[in-house]
């Protein structure tokens, strides 16, 4: 089994629009069961970097291998098949279906997953949904749920069937204190020893939790701008 859960070799991508300002990552590689917190200031690439690593989008040259697999020369169906059977992922707008009620999102997720598994994710729902008080919502549609209780559901989602890789954008960012900490304590115990995670969060408390702190400034590439000219 390759040791290394994330690899990125040589990765740019381009924001449009942007004169040239973009992602330049030369190397990053994230073994498996590592857990890393990135951070930077808004705007700044973190979720852009987050959707590279899950395939969402693709960058515009270099290599990312998952699990040792390199998806930069899967299709769109063959990335999609990954992504639904190895990696757990919390969008910073969850991404749940609207007119679906919790149940039903959760099922949805679990209808992608082999059927070892679907039989895994089974066991695990009830257990992580009353962990995360969300017994009372079940049949409650997505869009009538707090964002808070949102975000709760998309962590249940994400541990759905113990995938390999979890990638988690500003997961915390609408709990109060109480329910951030039972949110971070049911996301490691959730966590197996092979299990990698990728954390984007402002919350720098959350740091120690963690392996490994990454600042998003590291892999920012910003044109350097032309001298002026001397007005004669």
């Amino acid at each position: 089994m390759d040791s290394t859960a994330i690899s990125m070799q040589s990765v740019q991508f381009s924001w449009k629009g942007n004169a040239g300002a973009g992602l330049d990552i030369e190397q990053l590689q994230i073994a498996r069961g590592e857990k890393i917190f990135l951070y930077g200031p808004s705007g700044s690439g973190k979720t852009t970097l987050l959707n590279i690593v899950a395939g969402v989008i693709t960058p515009a040259q270099g290599e990312i291998h998952l699990l040792g697999k390199d998806i930069t020369h899967l299709n769109n169906r063959q990335r999609d098949q990954f992504r639904a059977q190895h990696l757990g992922i919390i969008f910073q707008q969850f991404n749940l279906i609207p007119y679906l009620n919790v149940t039903e999102n959760l099922l949805l997720r679990m209808a992608f997953l082999p059927a070892e598994k679907r039989r895994l994710a089974t066991t695990q729902m009830p257990l992580l949904l009353e962990r995360l008080q969300l017994t009372a919502v079940l049949t409650t549609a997505a869009y009538q749920l707090s964002v808070g209780q949102q975000q709760r559901v998309a962590l249940v989602r994400a541990l759905l069937g113990a995938p390999e890789i979890i990638i988690a954008d500003e997961p915390t960012s609408a709990l109060d204190s109480e329910l951030r900490e039972e949110f971070m304590r049911v996301l490691f115990e959730a966590l197996g020893e092979n299990t990698s995670l990728l954390l984007v969060s402002h919350d720098r408390q959350l740091q120690p939790h963690f392996d490994r702190v990454l600042n998003i400034q590291q892999f920012v590439h910003q044109p350097e701008l032309a001298p002026a000219r001397e007005v004669q």
